[in-house]
């Protein structure tokens, strides 16, 4: 079975002005066939177009229902290759004070944490030199 991934952009709202195209319905159909062309040019297989409802706020606690033309474009989704399982290692449980080690382990050496500085490996930097100049 093959998978897709969709793209979905807004219709063109206006039409596109171009030598020789004398109606608005020419210059929106020449908009619309520049966005088709463009994303058809990168993989994508037009699919349909769609006019959905969106709420949207108007004033302060106002909504209104505005319609938005869409299109729809999908190309195959790319198969990635089937991911070999890889055995995890168990997680090592650092010890606590008071507990004992299960199935007769020995329990672990606590470690000593780095400061800050040894985390960030910082280099250690003289402070700048302040001076003051004496006025008059």
């Amino acid at each position: 079975m093959t998978a897709f991934e969709y793209r979905v952009v807004p219709a063109p709202r206006r039409g596109q002005k171009e030598r020789g195209l004398k109606t608005s319905e020419d210059r929106y159909a020449r908009a619309l066939q520049g966005t088709i062309n463009e994303l058809g040019a990168k993989g994508w297989e037009y699919l349909r177009a769609e006019t959905l409802p969106c709420e949207e706020r108007q004033g302060l606690g106002g909504r209104k229902t505005v319609y938005h033309s869409v299109l729809v474009f999908r190309r195959a989704a790319a198969q990635a290759a089937p991911a070999t399982p890889v055995a995890a290692e168990p997680m090592a449980q650092p010890a606590q004070p008071g507990l004992s080690a299960s199935r007769g382990e020995a329990p672990a050496a606590p470690r000593a944490m780095p400061s800050a500085r040894e985390a960030q490996d910082i280099p250690d930097r003289p402070a700048p030199e302040v001076t003051t100049k004496s006025g008059d």
